[in-house]
């Protein structure tokens, strides 16, 4: 019986060239597991492309409310943004399709997991890191950088190789954009882009939204409710998260929400560029940013800034499956406690506008923020805070006085 595989597989060109490859290079079963993370069409026809291709079996996994539920909101809770920018759409969804790899190869008795992500990308370290967690004993192969037996370097080449193997699939050679897409967000690469100098070709670029100038001259109000920093309905109807996101997305790319273009930092020591559409987590984030301004204090909500910016450090690097992680995420969930209310804003051409936002934990407090002197706060309290905060100050001004003073 011969040894067996799973092959972390999309049904692009790059996934269908290594079946054979892998066939032809280690006489291994081939299974196929694409792990479904809200891809869409995107895997219309897989399976009978799969089989075409000379794996022995497909899995489709649908794993698009663990992706949301514990994957996505950990990271909306931690305020998670790479770099001020990148809200790590493609980052936090490895992990999950890595760990589901795992578990196929474990039901299958599998003896290695293969990806196509290539030598120069982040995506090799976040699935390795993983399946490395999860599974030490797994063999990773990685085709694109061994370079003794992969051989291919463009699309023709995977094509030709493709049909010296009876594989007659419609792929194009026609260069379009590097894409990845789940539930989250879908991003570009290549084309223009490559190019920091120019501008990105909108028109022909986007697939979730519209540029803002194109989005309605009207504005639209939407409602959102959480309950201890997770969101429950959204205008009044009660969803799950990832039917809420689904919404948000729809709502966000009509009204050009969440585009960004971003030169950012890879893990492997270069930069490059990318344009980003993350409509409905935009707003989603927006929305939890909003309510937290509410009911989370001053010291709470510095020290949170600080463990976000590292949770999207651990997330972007691959570093899911760590004791780090998992120490940054439970300091998270305790300020989510008291995370609950209602937050309203309006969209409009590319905008997330404030509408109001209430919560039974609000720690604004009318009486004391108003001008008027209440039974709180008295004005001459001041003072006496004043001197002692400013201390510090004072003393070094002092001294300097003081040493000038000798000089002359």
């Amino acid at each position: 019986m011969k040894e067996k595989v799973v092959l972390a597989y999309s049904g692009g060109l790059d996934t269908t060239a290594i079946i054979p490859w892998l066939k032809e290079n280690f006489d291994y079963e081939v299974i196929c597991c694409c792990v479904d993370c809200g891809q869409g069409n995107e895997l219309d026809g897989l399976d009978e492309r799969a089989k075409l291709s000379g794996a022995s079996k497909l899995y489709i996994e649908n794993i698009v409310d663990e992706f949301c539920d514990e994957y996505i909101m950990p990271c909306v809770q931690a305020g998670a943004v790479y770099e001020n920018k990148y809200l790590l759409g493609t980052s936090m969804a490895r992990p999950v399709i890595a760990k589901r790899l795992v578990e196929i190869a474990r039901k299958e008795g599998a003896v290695a997991i293969c990806h196509g992500a290539t030598g120069k990308g982040n995506d090799q370290i976040r699935f390795e890191l993983a399946i490395k967690a999860l599974a030490p004993d797994i063999k990773i192969i990685a085709p694109w950088r061994m370079n003794d037996l992969w051989k291919m370097d463009s699309r023709e080449a995977e094509i030709e190789y493709c049909e010296k193997h009876g594989i007659n699939l419609p792929f194009g050679t026609d260069s379009s954009y590097s894409r990845d897409r789940n539930l989250w967000h879908i991003s570009h690469e290549g084309l223009e882009l490559e190019d920091p100098a120019n501008e990105p070709n909108y028109d022909h670029l986007l697939v979730l939204g519209v540029r803002p100038e194109k989005a309605p001259d009207e504005g639209e109000y939407v409602t959102m409710k959480f309950e201890k920093g997770v969101p429950t309905s959204l205008n009044g109807k009660e969803m799950k998260v990832s039917e809420i996101i689904t919404e948000l997305n729809k709502l966000g790319g009509k009204h050009g929400i969440g585009i960004i273009d971003i030169v950012e930092n890879r893990v492997v020591g270069m930069k490059s560029r990318g344009v980003y559409e993350t409509p409905g987590g935009t707003i989603l984030m927006e929305a939890h940013k909003q309510l937290e301004e509410l009911v989370l204090d001053r010291a709470t909500m510095e020290t949170k800034k600080d463990m976000g910016n590292k949770f999207s450090q651990i997330v972007y690097e691959g570093k899911w499956f760590t004791p780090l992680r998992e120490a940054v995420q439970a300091f998270v969930e305790s300020t989510q406690q008291y995370v609950t209310g209602e937050v309203k804003f309006k969209l409009y051409k590319g905008n997330i506008i404030k509408a109001g936002t209430t919560s039974p934990y609000s720690l604004y407090n009318e009486s004391l923020a108003s001008f008027t002197t209440g039974d709180l706060y008295d004005h001459n309290d001041a003072s006496g805070f004043i001197t002692l905060f400013g201390l510090p100050l004072k003393v070094r001004a002092m001294k300097l006085q003081e040493v000038e003073a000798k000089k002359n």
